[in-house]
C-alpha cells in the first residue's frame, strides 16, 4: 500500500483523547497495516530488544517482525481482532491488540495482547491511553470479561494489577529467556 492510498482512506478514526497532551490513540484496518509496517516492525523491535515478553527474543530479525504483522491481517479484516496504535504527532509510539472471543459460549469474552510502547516514552501515559481504548472498545462489542498473560515479576505484571487486573494463575517455566533460563506465566482477568 502506498502513502497516497493511507491519504485517500484518510486517517484512522481517533479513539481516545492525547495522553497527558502527548499520544493520540488510532484503531488500524488491516489495509494500513502494509503502509505502516516500518514503524510497526521498529516499534516490535524496540520492545523485544528493550525486554518486553511478547513471544519474540532478542535481536528480532526485520522479516520476522514483518511476518508477525503480516500474520494478524486475516483476524483484522474478519473484525476478530482490534490493532491500535498511538502516534506522538506523526510516529508511531504504542501498540495493543484486543482478540474478540468467536465462540458462542463466550461473546462476553476478549482477551488483552501485546500492549506495548516504545521504551523511550514509557511512564508518559501512552499506556495507560492504550488501555482505556481496549476497554472502550471492549464495552462497545459487549465483552465484559477480558483476558491476558504476561511473564511472572515483568514491570507489565505491576501495570496491569494498577488497571483492575487480577490474578487468575501462574504457569511455572512457560517461556524460556536468551540464556535458557524459564519463566512463569501470569494469568490475568478483568471485569469490566
Amino acid at each position: 500500500m502506498s502513502s497516497s492510498d493511507l491519504d485517500e482512506a484518510g486517517p484512522p478514526p481517533v479513539l481516545a483523547a492525547p495522553a497527558r497532551g502527548r499520544a493520540t490513540i488510532r484503531l488500524l484496518s488491516a489495509r494500513e497495516v502494509e503502509g505502516l509496517m516500518p514503524s510497526l516492525v521498529e516499534l516490535l523491535w524496540d520492545a523485544v530488544d528493550g525486554g518486553a515478553s511478547l513471544g519474540f527474543l532478542p535481536p528480532l530479525p526485520d522479516e520476522d517482525g514483518r511476518a508477525y504483522w503480516r500474520s494478524l491481517v486475516p483476524e483484522i479484516e474478519r473484525g476478530s481482532r482490534l490493532l491500535f496504535v498511538a502516534f506522538v504527532r506523526a510516529r508511531l509510539v504504542g501498540s495493543a491488540q484486543l482478540v474478540l472471543s468467536p465462540w458462542a459460549s463466550s461473546p462476553h469474552r476478549a482477551e488483552l495482547q501485546k500492549l506495548f510502547v516504545a521504551t523511550s516514552l514509557h511512564g508518559r501515559g501512552i499506556g495507560k491511553a492504550l488501555m482505556a481504548a481496549v476497554h472502550d472498545a471492549a464495552r462497545e462489542r459487549g465483552r465484559s470479561l477480558l483476558l491476558l498473560n504476561t511473564r511472572l515479576g515483568d514491570p507489565a505484571e505491576h501495570f496491569y494489577r494498577a488497571h483492575g487486573y487480577r490474578v487468575a494463575g501462574v504457569t511455572p517455566g512457560y517461556t524460556i529467556g536468551n540464556g535458557g533460563e524459564r519463566y512463569g506465566n501470569l494469568a490475568m482477568y478483568r471485569e469490566l
